[in-house]
């Protein structure tokens, strides 16, 4: 099979399109052909292994070279054979998955224990760009911010992967989301459902005397300090990213973020996807509201599987609407 491999940390011209042989799946995996995945930021920072001091931390990237071989975190796909003890899948069926790896493969083993049904109402290629971001903003709002109907709350960097199914799934909630973005997403942010829509090139949300129940930082070098104007005495500030450095950033502001926790009235989270032990559990979730038509991937761009360095070079520039999706052969067959 083909996949591009990464045996270096550096730029996307790293990935190596090499010929390698197909895996076999163990006891409890299945192996899934891949038809789509996306590209995001947590596969360019395990490309470049920045920042550098996540090579020093336990699960990190790897520090004299990269753990995981072949990137990709997302996939859709059909199954192609199972494992001894697999019993919730067969041959062919459609499915999805937020693996560590493997997605950028044309065949990956996931466990069954991290698979779940695709959605019938998806293509391969939407389907390929909801597991991680839209998993991240499920466990941003759901399990750290718990937010209830009526909540006030604000998504900072609302028209990336994270942010454009954050806004769908606040609404979904029933909170009055208002979503921060540039001047060309603002009528983006209104279809998704956005109440109000705040163009951080024209406004600083933190200085507008809006008051928020739930703060969802999603990007952006907004220090905690600024953004705890913007929250309510009791308010949840949940941190998922933000600019990215060589060395320190993002990682350093969201240790900073958090050792200020014990010394504020607000409280003060990390929605930690790839730390989530409940990775089927929430894609079933996630499959429910896409179904009853609440929850929608956000589609930038499509590109070939031979043209994924591109698309990480794309992705890697941070001006993406929604995500970039991969497919190993055109939409219109998915």
């Amino acid at each position: 099979m083909k996949a591009f491999v990464l045996r270096s940390y550096g730029s996307p011209d790293a990935l190596e399109l090499t010929d390698i042989p197909k895996p076999s799946p163990g006891p409890g995996e299945v192996l899934v052909r891949v038809r789509a995945t996306s590209v995001q930021p947590w596969d360019w920072h395990l490309m470049r292994g920045e920042p550098r001091v996540a090579r020093l931390m336990a699960g990190g990237p790897g520090l004299r070279g990269p753990k995981i071989k072949i990137l990709g975190a997302d996939l859709s796909g059909e199954v192609e054979a199972v494992g001894n003890g697999v019993t919730r899948f067969s041959p062919g069926d459609a499915v999805y998955a937020m693996p560590k790896g493997g997605g950028f493969g044309e065949y990956a083993c996931v466990p069954e224990t991290e698979l779940a049904p695709k959605p019938g109402n998806l293509t391969f290629e939407q389907a390929a760009a909801v597991p991680l971001a839209a998993n991240t903003a499920l466990i941003a709002l759901r399990d750290q911010a718990r937010v209830r109907p009526g909540d006030k709350v604000l998504v900072n960097g609302a028209s990336g992967g994270v942010g454009t199914f954050a806004v769908q799934l606040a609404k979904a909630y029933g909170a009055h989301v208002t979503a921060v973005c540039g001047t060309r997403n603002l009528d983006l942010m209104r279809s998704l459902g956005a109440d109000e829509v705040v163009d951080y090139t024209k406004e600083d949300f933190t200085r507008t005397g809006s008051r928020y129940d739930v703060l969802l930082y999603v990007a952006g070098d907004r220090r905690f300090a600024e953004c705890r104007r913007a929250l309510t005495r009791k308010g949840a500030y949940v941190l998922v990213g933000g600019s990215p450095s060589r060395w320190l950033q993002p990682a350093g502001a969201v240790f900073a973020a958090l050792a200020r926790a014990p010394f504020v009235s607000q409280k003060i989270r990390l929605a930690d996807v790839i730390g989530c032990k409940e990775n089927r559990r929430n894609l079933l979730a996630l499959t429910e509201l896409i179904e009853a038509g609440r929850l929608t991937p956000v589609i930038d761009s499509t590109y070939a599987f031979e043209d994924l360095p591109e698309a990480m070079r794309y992705q890697e520039e941070g001006h993406a609407a929604g995500k970039v999706v991969i497919t190993f052969r055109p939409a219109s067959q998915a």
